[in-house]
């Protein structure tokens, strides 16, 4: 089934790694095929993983955007969810994270991605902190 973008003026998003950049109009994408892509909003910057939950969408994204670094990705991602998951108790958000961890392991990386927004926003609520720039439902349109 197709996938239908439909880009803001000068809105970027990655597909298959490559940055791209919409014109100055409104425009609409048709991928024919399947493909890795993400838009703007969704990217993080490695710089921005400054937090435990943050540190597990970061190598979920790698994945989903980077085949070829997925085992170093992979290890990193499995070290953040341990080391997250040791620390809540929460038992919906630990579903969560086994929800995600199924999903990385059945190489379903876009449905893990969207699902690590989850553990963003519960970290936001329990900290009381959003820091700009960072992706979640929140920022969705």
């Amino acid at each position: 089934m197709p996938l239908k973008l439909s880009l803001k003026p000068g809105e970027r998003f990655v597909l298959n790694g490559a940055v791209l950049q919409n014109g100055d109009r409104r425009a609409t994408v048709i991928l024919q095929n399947k493909a890795s892509v993400l838009r703007e909003k969704d990217i993080m910057q490695a710089s921005e993983a400054v937090t435990p939950a943050r540190r597990i969408y970061f190598p979920v994204m790698m994945m989903y955007l980077d085949e070829g670094g997925l085992e170093a990705h992979y290890d990193e991602f499995v070290r953040r969810m341990s080391e997250f998951m040791g620390a809540i108790s929460n038992p919906t958000v630990l579903a969560d994270c086994v929800t995600i961890s199924k999903h990385v392991l059945a190489k379903e990386f876009y449905k893990a991605l969207m699902l690590s927004r989850r553990l963003i926003e519960y970290e936001n609520e329990r900290l009381g902190n959003v820091p700009s720039g960072v992706p979640t439902n929140s920022n969705q349109r």
